[in-house]
């Protein structure tokens, strides 16, 4: 029954929830008569992997008959694919184009407006995805627009509503993208347990044969197996998703993570490495150089670290707003990068980020107050709480730190080896003295 997989938690819901590719040389053929943002969309580009074929084949099919519907839609989906693939914004600003080209030739079609939204989701215009979400669910009854309003909601930290959201896309359509919407919901309202549950169904409702979704469902699974210090299992996970997809950057990740936690520090390197050469986002930066100092190649940390700090305000300022106030750098940039963030985005991850940054620029009352907004949702996770307790700490609150911090450390394992330190170096100082 739908009843038994309800999103409706009491912990939110109270009584009453990427470049444009180069482009080949070749001119379009005659009937590619159309302008704007059609040009953009159908401009051919290279077709060296089997994703950027079928683009190309999609492309020619809605070059050839402008009348085509689906051929537009799906194209636009397949540069969120890629996008979502390869971490490239440039994708989904092509997809963005395919949704205007959609709507120049249907004016009023709900899938152009839907294509947009998500779009427009993933360029972090979170308030325009909002409102054209809204005006979906205001004209029809469909999953996906539930989706996006609740993705939507979820980014500005308005959680409360995307429950109902997601509650409806459940009640609708239980299948993947309604079940690993609920985990993620699940996991970030502290519902580990709950969050495997469901992700375990978005694997059994996935098709075989998108391969992509099925490795991204058991690279979440992982992260919720290592969370839960389930090595053995987050390990198990992993490989599946790397039999789905072999060269996939997230999975890639993941698998380095749980090599740290296993202390293998040395096969992690590599892993990572390739990682983040694949998809160099500071996340995956930070993970690598970590790894290289834990094995003290110092030489080799550093020049992943300039690279880190050179292009990470524009390709994930949050991750490099707490990157610079971990290794206290720069705590300027840190704050005003947190700050910007602020403006489109309010999730749970995005006060953390802040608030870190507020703490390592001296700020430390105004870092409690943003920790306390971080913490809001019950999200379990190791560095929300090494967070709160070195804030803490820093406002003289030793027993509320050492609370923290023992939460910390039983998430430890999620940890990086940099913020391990930190973690053993406070718990040490803080050890409760006579008396207390």
């Amino acid at each position: 029954m739908k009843q038994q997989i309800l999103l409706v938690l009491s912990v939110i819901l109270p009584a009453a929830f990427a470049g444009g590719c180069g482009r080949a040389n070749s001119r379009p053929p005659a009937t590619f008569t159309t302008s704007g943002p059609c040009q953009v969309a159908l401009a051919p580009g290279p077709r060296e992997r089997d994703v950027d074929r079928a683009i190309g084949e999609l492309q020619e099919r809605a070059r050839r008959d402008t009348h085509s519907r689906d051929a537009l839609e799906q194209l636009g989906y397949q540069f969120v694919a890629r996008a979502r693939t390869a971490n490239d914004p440039g994708d989904y600003k092509l997809a963005d184009n395919v949704a205007q080209c959609l709507e120049q030739r249907h004016p009023g079609d709900p899938s152009a407006l839907l294509l947009r939204g998500h779009a427009l989701h993933q360029l972090h215009r979170f308030h325009e995805a909002e409102a054209i979400a809204r005006t979906l669910v205001g004209r029809r009854e469909f999953v996906l627009d539930y989706g996006l309003l609740g993705d939507a909601l979820m980014e500005q930290g308005r959680l409360t509503e995307a429950a109902v959201a997601y509650q409806k896309m459940i009640d609708l359509k239980p299948f993947y993208q309604s079940y690993t919407r609920a985990a993620h919901l699940r996991w970030l309202t502290g519902d580990l347990d709950g969050a495997i549950d469901l992700i375990r169904k978005a694997i059994d409702a996935a098709s075989p044969r998108n391969r992509d979704s099925v490795a991204w469902a058991y690279t979440r699974l992982a992260l919720y197996e290592l969370q839960r210090g389930r090595l053995s299992e987050a390990a198990q996970a992993i490989d599946t998703a790397l039999s789905f997809q072999q060269a996939y950057p997230a999975a890639l990740l993941t698998r380095g993570r749980v090599l740290l936690a296993l202390d293998r520090a040395a096969d992690a390197v590599g892993v990572l490495d390739e990682a983040a050469r694949l998809n160099p986002l500071p996340e995956y930066q930070w993970a690598l150089a970590d790894t290289l100092r834990r094995r003290g190649l110092n030489r080799e940390a550093e020049s992943v670290e300039r690279d880190l700090v050179n292009r990470g305000a524009e390709s994930d300022p949050r991750t490099l707003a707490l990157f610079l106030a971990t290794r206290h750098i720069d705590a300027q940039q840190a704050l005003t990068l947190s700050e910007r963030e602020l403006l489109v985005r309010q999730d749970v991850f995005t006060e953390d980020a802040h608030a870190w940054a507020l703490e390592a620029a001296g700020r430390t009352d105004e870092a409690r107050a943003a920790m306390g907004r971080a913490l809001a949702a019950n999200t379990g996770d190791g560095r929300l709480f090494l967070h709160a307790g070195v804030i803490a700490a820093s406002a003289g609150r030793h027993v509320e730190a050492r609370r923290w911090l023992a939460r910390a450390e039983a998430f430890h394992m999620t940890l990086l080896p940099s913020e391990l330190d930190t973690l053993r170096r406070y718990r040490s100082e803080l050890r409760p003295t006579k008396g207390e």
